[in-house]
């Protein structure tokens, strides 16, 4: 990605708009690309999220076999009838969702196989997906013996197994369940959290034998064979739709309606905590069948304080954002327990608070986590994002309300291409 510069102005009025255009879901898309694979049919996908990161997951399911039409409204993603080696490198882009899920469904796949990404990427650690396959049987190198990529997997059918994740994560989760369903046997699972489940839905959709047991154990039966096609509408993606829903609960007088986003509790957790910092929020379904989907209203209030030390791994990736709306609030702010901040695609502890410093606002750094002080009239300032888009777009918001200037911003790109189209739409 090139180094690419924005200059935020603050809002000289307040809006009340609709949103029908944010991006995709982001997990989502991800998704239908690799599970579209094991499919016997043409899978159909509309609102695919036609950013940088999910289009080198449908690239990758390319490379692998797949056949893919693209209308411009329409993906359609035929699989081949056997799964084979790349002649080429497979290349994730920026996308840590990418790279650990394609680990996962590669290790079980037999074949030989060079998963690579941006500079970004590469240094993000990837052992807390490769150390549980590994100890079910695959095989998978790479830099600091395959923390790093690029990684190589030598895939093949793996053992079943029994295991306890020490870390909440989708990630984790969903690439274990990849190479679950080519194994031998049952295999289990089990997370002290519920992480997003959007792995679990979508495979049962397509005919997996997957359930959660009362004590918490999904249980993973292997296929037996090819799944059902995939034919969904991705929603709108709730931690996309969030940097507006905190722009409509900082910018007094204002009010926005996010359209068509997923509902899921384990995706909507960010919007429960700026309800409960006392944003007004309603939630309005439409519909629910892969996944509940709806209309989310946002409206301005006087917001407080507030500390948020559960469920971290329902809104780990709103963290930031929700950290600007913490330095407007009328009192101190908490994050506990979020050390997976710390590797995200940056520090996202550090890069949070030390940009918020150079706003104006006070804090208190921790191991896992941070306290804002609040009560904060935010100041200009030259924000480095450390090629994070999370970070870019959160400051993007808190520009809003004093002008920011955002440094390395191309990451925004690759999962929010019109982000900026309605940033700047809140202007009119």
């Amino acid at each position: 990605m090139e180094n690419k510069n924005i200059y935020i102005e603050r809002l000289s009025k307040p809006f009340d708009i609709i949103i029908d255009n944010i991006a995709s879901d982001k997990s989502i898309s991800h998704r239908c690309a690799m599970f579209s694979l094991f499919s016997n049919e043409t899978s159909t996908i509309k609102n695919y999220l036609r950013g940088e990161d999910t289009m080198d997951s449908l690239k990758i399911a390319q490379k692998l076999g797949a056949t893919i039409e693209d209308n411009g409204d329409i993906i359609k993603i035929t699989p081949p009838k056997k799964l084979t080696e790349a002649d080429d490198i497979l290349d994730c882009g920026n996308a840590g969702t990418g790279m650990r899920l394609y680990t996962g469904l590669l290790a079980g796949l037999e074949g030989s196989f060079v998963l690579t990404g941006d500079k970004y990427l590469r240094h993000r650690p990837m052992n807390r997906v490769v150390k549980p396959l590994r100890d079910i049987g695959a095989i998978i190198d790479g830099r600091q013996n395959g923390n790093l990529a690029p990684l190589h997997i030598r895939g093949q059918k793996l053992k079943s197994f029994k295991y306890h994740s020490p870390i909440d994560s989708a990630q984790i989760k969903s690439a274990l369940i990849l190479a679950a369903i080519q194994g031998e046997d049952v295999s289990y699972y089990k997370e002290d959290l519920l992480s997003r489940d959007h792995t679990e839905r979508m495979l049962k959709g397509m005919g997996v034998d997957i359930t959660t047991q009362e004590d918490g154990w999904i249980k993973i039966v292997p296929m037996k064979e090819r799944l059902k096609p995939l034919n969904l509408t991705v929603p709108t993606d709730p931690s996309s739709a969030f940097f507006f829903a905190v722009a409509a609960a900082i910018v007094p007088n204002s009010k926005v309606t996010l359209k068509n986003v997923t509902l899921n509790p384990t995706r909507i957790e960010a919007y429960k905590v700026l309800e409960k910092m006392g944003a007004k929020i309603t939630y309005i379904k439409t519909e629910d069948l892969y996944e509940p989907i709806g209309d989310i209203v946002v409206e301005y209030n006087q917001l407080h304080g507030v500390t948020v030390d559960s469920n971290i791994a329902w809104l780990i990736d709103e963290l930031p954002a929700l950290s600007i709306a913490m330095s407007v609030a009328s009192t101190p702010s908490i994050v506990k327990n979020a050390k997976e901040l710390r590797v995200k695609e940056s520090d996202r502890i550090s890069s949070v608070v030390n940009n918020l410093a150079l706003c104006g606002a006070k804090y208190e750094e921790y191991e896992d986590g941070y306290k804002i002080f609040g009560n904060t009239k935010l100041n200009k300032a030259t924000i480095d994002s450390h090629g994070d888009h999370r970070i870019a777009m959160s400051f993007a918001i808190a520009g809003l309300l004093c002008d920011m200037d955002l440094q390395d911003t191309a990451c925004i790109d690759t999962s929010f291409p019109n982000f900026m189209d309605i940033i700047n739409s809140l202007k009119v």
